[in-house]
């Protein structure tokens, strides 16, 4: 009797009451799609070929704003590599009640050949067993240089123009995506602020990258922000042991300003490494003011 009552109370209230449950049915599209980003895409001169581009933008983005976001460009960034769980991060440590780091837009670029667009040229490939590859697994290599010039002249420039972005930028680089970030770290550190380098192929050239490196941040230092993430010893002694020779070198030989942080995780893989290693990144990167 008594919901009766309240029922019928509802009902004299107006049609709304009656009818809420039934219209807001009605007007919700189900099922609809669920949209994480946009996907755009950039003419390379450089590459001679069209590279494609996930995009996500915050929520509340317009380009008609005044607000400007910095930019976190990911390797690996295609729909199916790293975009969706980079992605997750980054909404997850920039939501209101975590507050992290400033919203940002997250640019993943898909891959081609990234093989060839991570390494640099070598003499031959008789090192290559030691990571435990075979060296027709890599018909394209070499290709950094060109890769390298195509973010600073090209792919830069266009994010900068077409979205609304502030001057600070961030890369996210893993396995030989790390070897590229180590790369532009040594070779072009103003390219970005913010370095998360994940397990690094620093193997590549044999080592040739840490053999470089003292002379190469003695003539580039910048104040830059360098996270290095090294996974379980157990899997690979050689990369844990070059990421830390990284993350030493960095610590004596690059300008006193640059922050340093060398992160073990012995519970992560190779293959496991970048969600563990890009929260702790974030985590570490931009501790949260109590």
């Amino acid at each position: 009797m008594r919901f009766r009552a309240v029922l019928a109370i509802l009902c004299l209230l107006g049609p709304t009451g009656c009818t809420f449950s039934q219209s807001t049915r009605q007007k919700v599209p189900l099922p609809a799609p669920f949209v994480l980003g946009i996907v755009d895409s950039v003419w390379s001169a450089t590459l001679h070929e069209t590279r494609i581009l996930n995009i996500y933008l915050p929520a509340g983005y317009s380009p008609d704003s005044a607000k400007r976001y910095p930019v976190i460009y990911l390797l690996d960034g295609g729909a199916d590599e790293d975009f969706v769980h980079i992605v997750g991060l980054v909404k997850y440590n920039t939501t209101p009640w975590i507050d992290r780091f400033p919203e940002s837009i997250v640019v993943g670029i898909a891959n081609v050949n990234r093989r060839r667009d991570f390494t640099f040229g070598v003499a031959n490939l008789d090192f290559v067993a030691r990571a435990g590859f075979k060296p027709g697994q890599f018909s394209a290599y070499g290709g950094s240089a060109s890769f390298m010039a195509f973010i600073e002249k090209e792919l830069q420039p266009f994010i900068a123009g077409r979205y609304a972005t502030t001057a600070a930028k961030t890369i996210i680089g893993e396995s030989l995506g790390g070897l590229l970030a180590t790369e532009i770290l040594l070779k072009k550190p103003t390219l970005f602020d913010t370095y998360i380098i994940l397990s690094p192929s620093l193997w590549w050239g044999q080592e040739a990258l840490l053999t470089q490196a003292p002379a190469l941040l003695k003539m580039h230092a910048q104040k830059r922000s360098v996270y290095i993430g090294a996974g379980a010893r157990s899997e690979s002694e050689i990369m844990y042991a070059d990421a830390k020779a990284l993350a030493d070198a960095l610590t004596t030989y690059g300008a006193q300003t640059t922050t340093v942080i060398f992160d073990y995780l012995p519970d992560e893989t190779h293959a496991t490494m970048i969600h563990q290693g890009v929260y702790n990144a974030f985590k570490l990167l931009y501790p949260i003011k109590k």
